[in-house]
């Protein structure tokens, strides 16, 4: 049973909670920006250390005058914005505990979050999400108040507690130690009902304290800045906004996806951090923009180059024409390509899913450093992580400091560390199984190498074996896949059949332009048989199937003739394949390929 482990590097406060960093910004730097708002004009205003502690304490005050006790769950509905970060110091402020759910939530997830976590309060964001809890709410009887961001929620809650004595709050506020319960964040479900990952005051000191110092080159540079537009339910996200706040790096939001490079560009960003599917979209997207310029062979030629050349860094040795291509396609093309980021982004955080070697070597190549990471909502996210100076493109890094892993005889990866949670919100059985003799089992099954680096091959519960008995992780097949800018999502199937096989889906932006050019006519859907398509998807597998051995490579692939989304309940809010719910609806298409 192989086995890793980093020391413990900093201290970890053993008093306290997540709000006297708030405090601590005010006094010792009341003037320094904290946030960037939107201000609604393609501009951004400024709130600093000062304004912002007294817009909690505001909020706070209002939460205790509507009766939240101590260790009540409070719920938040919301996009992206400024008011979710409020909102979510405001509650631990009162002593109690926040429920995120994502806005893209139906009605059922909802209510069942509500009845779960026995939720006393909740904020919404707009009538959309008030008519759907309100659909609900006759099962809901713990629930005593709902207040609705766009409808002065803040504002009610501010004159609500305008009477609450300064030093209530204050009593409140010190009285939650680091072990009690900060959040509980509902696993974004991709199998069966989402359970409530218990996250402490400490779980998030323990992430945060190493994150920070150990991502020095991130939160401590100079001018350091992030925007943030992943959910805020997410817990990437959640934790990139307490690092923000400990570090007093300035924070923007952002929810306005489809605007998202305008408004980089305004904020100028030093770091971002995204999903891998958020860093295939903008490959994909220049990729695009260049073939309908005609300069799709430059652009092939200069990402073919990116890549060459930081495959070279860690060779230690970049060969001279690969250093004189690379520094000719940076005046040519990178340099747009970091514009498009703001124009000073030098660092990407990427997590939620593995990214893939090939699209880390383009970004590292460009100028951008992709350091990707590994963790869930049980581990109060990331449990290893690239570093600036200690990275490996294609690994997920090394366990951050005052954490362990261990590979299981069946190859599944254990951990242990202070960020582990303390089990699931009313769901022992559960807890009792994921967490085993002080170890976490995660279910994914991966690899660690001699100096400590992780790589994660797939999920324990997805690995396919053949009729032949070869087992096979999708994950491999299906990152390099969807790294065509044609296709859009793809699911390897096989398990228990004589071959591997694939659904793919299109990617419905890029498929106008592809069309254009081949002079076809109709939609996706008119299209699944189509010679061209079928070889352009082809092309996509031969490139995926290099990556693999023959007994592992793909044979027989299906076009489907729409996408999965998340409206359509295939997809999670962070991106992820409901793999469940894809094999159920299109168990025709996955028997086709077989008949």
């Amino acid at each position: 049973m192989r086995e890793y482990s980093t020391p413990q590097t900093v201290t970890v406060p053993t008093t306290g909670n997540l709000t006297d960093d708030v405090v601590r910004n005010a006094v010792e730097a009341p003037d320094a920006v904290q946030f960037s708002r939107a201000d609604g004009s393609g501009g951004w205003s400024d709130v600093t250390c000062a304004a912002f502690l007294a817009e909690v304490t505001a909020v706070a005050k209002g939460l205790l005058a509507a009766g939240v006790e101590p260790g009540d769950r409070v719920a938040l509905i919301s996009r992206t914005r400024y008011e979710w970060t409020l909102l979510d110091y405001a509650i631990w402020f009162a002593g109690a505990a926040t429920v995120p759910i994502y806005e893209s939530s139906s009605e059922e997830q909802v209510q069942w979050i509500l009845s779960d976590s026995g939720a006393r309060a909740l904020v919404v964001e707009d009538a959309t999400h008030l008519a759907r809890v309100g659909a609900v709410r006759a099962q809901l009887p713990d629930l005593a108040h709902v207040w609705a961001l766009e409808s002065g929620g803040v504002d009610e809650l501010v004159r609500l507690g305008a009477a609450v004595p300064d030093a209530d709050l204050e009593a409140r506020r010190q009285a939650t130690g680091p072990a009690d319960l900060a959040t509980l964040i509902y696993t974004s479900g991709t199998t069966g009902r989402p359970k409530g990952c218990m996250l402490t005051h400490d779980n998030f000191q323990n992430e945060l304290c190493v994150a920070v110092a150990e991502l020095e080159r991130l939160f401590d540079a100079e001018d350091a800045s992030t925007l943030l537009f992943l959910p805020l339910a997410h817990v990437f996200a959640r934790i990139i906004q307490v690092g923000c706040i400990k570090s007093r790096t300035r924070l923007g939001h952002s929810a306005d996806i489809k605007n998202l490079l305008p408004q980089l560009g305004t904020f100028q960003p030093t770091f971002i951090l995204a999903v891998p599917r958020v860093f295939e979209k903008v490959f994909n997207t220049a990729s695009q923009r260049a073939t309908a310029d005609g300069k799709g062979k430059i652009f092939d030629r200069a990402a073919e180059t990116a890549i060459a050349y930081s495959r070279a860094l860690d060779g230690g040795r970049v060969p001279v024409r690969v250093r004189t291509q690379h520094a000719l396609f940076s005046r040519l093309v990178y340099g747009k390509l970091r514009t498009a980021l703001g124009g000073r982004c030098e660092f990407a955080v990427s997590g939620g899913a593995p990214l893939g070697d090939r699209l880390g070597h383009f970004y590292r190549g460009i100028g951008v450093t992709v350091l990707e990471g590994y963790g869930l909502t049980e581990t109060t996210a990331a449990l290893t992580v690239n570093l600036p100076d200690a990275q490996k493109v294609g690994t997920v890094g090394r366990p951050i400091p005052g954490t362990a892993v261990r590979i299981a005889d069946d190859g599944e990866l254990l951990f242990k560390g202070g960020q582990v949670f303390t089990g699931y919100w009313n769901n022992p059985e559960a807890s009792a199984e994921a967490l085993q003799d002080g170890w976490f089992h995660t279910g994914d099954v991966g690899e660690v190498d001699d100096e400590g680096f992780v790589r994660i091959t797939g999920r324990k519960k997805e690995i396919l074996v053949t009729a032949g008995g070869k087992n096979v992780a999708p994950a491999v097949l299906e990152d390099r896949v969807r790294a065509s800018a044609l296709v859009s999502q793809c699911l390897v199937v096989g398990d228990g059949q004589p071959f591997i096989g694939a659904l793919v889906t299109i990617d419905e932006e890029a498929f106008p332009a592809w069309a254009e050019q081949h002079g076809k006519t109709g939609k996706v859907a008119d299209l699944v048989d189509d010679e061209d398509l079928r070889a352009e998807v082809q092309a996509a597998i031969d490139e995926a199937n290099k990556a693999v051995s023959k007994a592992e490579s793909i044979r027989k692939f299906t076009i489907l003739p729409a996408d999965w989304t998340e409206e359509g309940g295939q997809v999670t809010p962070s991106l992820k394949l409901k793999r469940n719910v894809v094999m159920r609806e299109s168990r025709d298409e996955i028997a086709a390929l077989y008949g």
